[in-house]
């Protein structure tokens, strides 16, 4: 039975496509699962209907617009292959991806053997290659159904109107039909009589050899009469020199006797067909948007690339490449951008590999590279470090200057794995390795990888579910005005209060947040939960305590960002110009013009903005000027070395003054000594905050402070 909250038939998304994914695993728990990781992909979900039973699942196939199922072989209820084969005679034209337990391998190879299209060992934590797989199973469906309608097409067009020649039992012409006459560019009245032969001149496609006559189609090709035979790789040469690819049926013909008393060539023009058979068998195995090598070319070309390898004792590398925040272009650019950045990826990507090399797209922003012949690992890496520069520089789209990087993983035969699966397994991982090394930078397989990712998937998993959990709360760190020691706000700092981990610090679990769509989410809540607490403290009698909360790319990027501040507000009552929103300089300059028109907006309604970690990144003074910004926060990088370094407070006294100058605010992060807090005093820094003031607290000791202040000499 489903266990609470969980009922059959649900979506995972709300955008619903022409066909569905249909999961039928009896384990409610198991279902819940696999809904929440076949809904979690990345720019867009799957439509995704589950139902728990056999008997469902098969009335569900027959009411039509299942691209997919997805069927758990060990739920309770299956009779395992029986179970399997009564699914696949219900629906033999839809891909079924099996799921099984780590034991049951054996009756998942056997199900593929009766016709599944895949199997998946279950794992909790690996929802990423359960995503991967439905999407290939459905993108290989769409492909063939393609390619059906295009041999249905390309059958009627054939059968219209054939060449009709018919020869006497000398081999002469005896008549020629009209559609003969145009296709061979002879008339009727001046072939008749003629032989065979020089009224129809044909070679053989693969050999190049001249057919003496199309009789000798029938001579050679059988000798029994009354019996047609075929040639379906000719080439017919007209007069003028022109040639024609053609198919030709050759039937004798006999009298009442059965005496040979001649024969009837049928024939036909195939060159569009065959041309149209050459581009769609491209078609099928290439990238559509890139014409690189799709999955399925880039698989038999890695498997082949193996068996040379095993045969002559040499290793081979595989690539994952993957771009870093393609997602942030498609949104603000894009799609069509987007779609030309990928094809000058692709283009560099072939570019940097050798002719012996494949370059393939998996899909959306992943590439994999296949160096089919290396000496050692180093190879790997001087190919990847060329990869990597290569992609780095500038990328000219629609007269706009793109900049990317990619994370790179590195995976070697023979030893990370001895097949295809392993070695694209362990390079992806490698990848997500690169990824959690700051990106723009490529890594090799090694074997404590896979604890790591199955660590960060769930932990992921966890995210998922934290907020629905209460398990957020916030923490505050006052601001101090450096003159007078009075609190002049708080900045309010998400904390993961996870029920086995304890206390998760938003370094920890944020990055993972942008990777899989949550951190909007999250911050609307850290918005709104700043705002009910300032205005908290405000009806304790505590006074108006101005609150400041950290902006992600994704959230300022989003286009309901400005009505979410609003409604927070109104919502909690609170002046907006008791919140400032900080936001970092890279955050700011991704795409200057857009940014100024959101600041513009959020000035109008009257919220503070600050510009977080200042000197870390790149500003232009020229937007400095134009950015309505009403403080700069210096990193606490710069504020801990200006006793120590002259070098760090010569550039912390620069800043303080373009801050003067700009008529901003300079707030001083991570004030920890009290030396710090007199070289900010003397050169002039308004506000200041630390650990020398306060760590961040909760909301009960914020206001203690509000009520006493610090002890007495802390500013002296």
């Amino acid at each position: 039975m489903p266990g609470p909250g969980l009922k059959p038939e649900i979506h995972t998304n709300a955008k619903h496509s022409h066909e569905c994914v249909l999961l039928i695993d009896a384990e409610a728990t198991d279902a819940a699962r696999i809904l929440e990781e076949l809904g979690s992909s990345t720019g867009e979900g799957l439509d995704v209907e589950w139902v728990p039973e056999l008997s469902s699942g098969l009335g569900r196939l027959r009411n039509g617009g299942v691209g997919t199922v997805v069927f758990d072989m060990t739920s309770p209820g299956s009779h395992g292959i029986e179970t399997f084969d009564r699914l696949f005679q219900a629906a033999p034209g839809v891909p079924i991806l099996i799921l099984v337990g780590a034991d049951a391998e054996e009756m998942a190879r056997k199900a593929v053997r009766h016709g599944a299209q895949d199997y998946l060992v279950k794992n909790p934590a690996d929802g990423y290659r359960l995503r991967r797989a439905v999407r290939a199973m459905m993108e290989r469906r769409s492909t063939a159904a393609v390619l059906l309608e295009n041999q249905v097409a390309n059958v009627t067009l054939d059968s219209i109107g054939e060449a009709v020649l018919r020869t006497d039992v000398r081999g002469n012409v005896a008549y020629l039909n009209r559609i003969a006459e145009n296709l061979i560019g002879w008339r009727q009245e001046k072939a008749l009589g003629r032989p065979v032969a020089e009224v129809l001149r044909i070679v053989d496609a693969v050999s190049g050899a001249v057919v003496r006559d199309a009789l000798e189609i029938v001579m050679r090709e059988n000798k029994t009469a009354g019996v047609t035979a075929n040639c379906t790789n000719c080439i017919l040469v007209r007069p003028d020199g022109f040639k024609l690819g053609i198919e030709i049926s050759v039937t004798p013909m006999r009298d009442q006797d059965g005496a040979a008393s001649g024969a009837v060539v049928a024939f036909r023009d195939v060159s569009v067909a065959r041309a149209t058979s050459a581009e769609m068998s491209h078609l099928a195995q290439h990238d559509f948007l890139t014409d690189l090598p799709n999955r399925m070319l880039f698989n038999d070309r890695l498997q082949q690339a193996i068996s040379l390898a095993v045969r002559q004792g040499k290793q081979l590398a595989v690539m994952f490449v993957d771009l870093d925040h393609f997602k942030k272009i498609n949104d603000s650019l894009g799609h069509g951008v987007g779609d030309k950045l990928l094809q000058s990826v692709a283009g560099r990507l072939v570019a940097c590999v050798r002719r012996t090399d494949t370059v393939s797209r998996m899909g959306g922003d992943e590439f994999v590279v296949l160096l089919s012949q290396v000496e050692n690992g180093e190879d790997a890496a001087v190919s990847a470090q060329k990869i990597l520069r290569a992609l780095a520089q500038p990328h000219i789209i629609d007269n706009k200057s793109l900049d990317v990087s990619v994370s790179v993983g590195v995976s070697t035969y023979p030893s990370d794995g001895p097949d295809a699966e392993s070695l694209m397994n362990k390079a992806d991982t490698a990848m997500y390795e690169a990824k959690q090394h700051g990106r723009n930078n490529y890594q090799f397989f090694r074997r404590d990888m896979h604890a790591r990712l199955a660590e960060r998937q769930l932990l992921e998993r966890d995210l998922r579910y934290a907020l629905g959990r209460n398990e957020f709360s916030l923490h505050h760190q006052p601001k101090f005005n450096l003159q007078t020691g009075q609190i002049t706000g708080v900045e309010s700092l998400i904390r993961w209060e996870h029920p086995e981990r304890g206390t998760v610090y938003p370094g920890e679990f944020v990055p993972i947040a942008e990777e899989c769509g949550l951190i909007l989410a999250i911050g609307r809540w850290v918005l709104l939960e700043a705002c009910r607490q300032a205005r908290a403290w405000s009806d304790e009698g505590l006074g108006v305590v101005p609150v400041a909360v950290n902006v992600s790319a994704s959230e300022f990027g989003d286009k309901d960002f400005v009505s979410g501040v609003r409604a927070a507000l109104i919502a909690t009552g609170v002046e907006p110009a008791n919140l400032e929103l900080e936001l970092t300089e890279s955050v700011l300059m991704h795409d200057a013009e857009s940014t100024v028109r959101t600041l513009v907006a959020l000035k109008a309604m009257g919220v503070q903005l600050a510009i977080d970690d200042f000197g870390t990144g790149y500003s232009s003074f020229t937007y400095l000027r134009r950015f309505p910004v009403d403080a700069l926060k210096l990193h606490q990088s710069f504020v801990q070395e200006i006793t120590a370094d002259p070098g760090d407070a010569t550039i912390v006294d620069a800043m303080i003054n373009i801050g003067k100058s700009l008529k901003q605010r300079v707030i001083a992060e991570g004030v920890e000594t009290r030396a710090q807090l007199h070289f900010l005093q003397h050169h002039g820094c308004a506000e200041g905050q630390g650990y020398y003031f306060s760590r961040p607290v909760i909301a009960g000791q914020v206001g203690k402070l509000l009520q006493c202040g610090l002890q007495e000499g802390v500013f002296n």
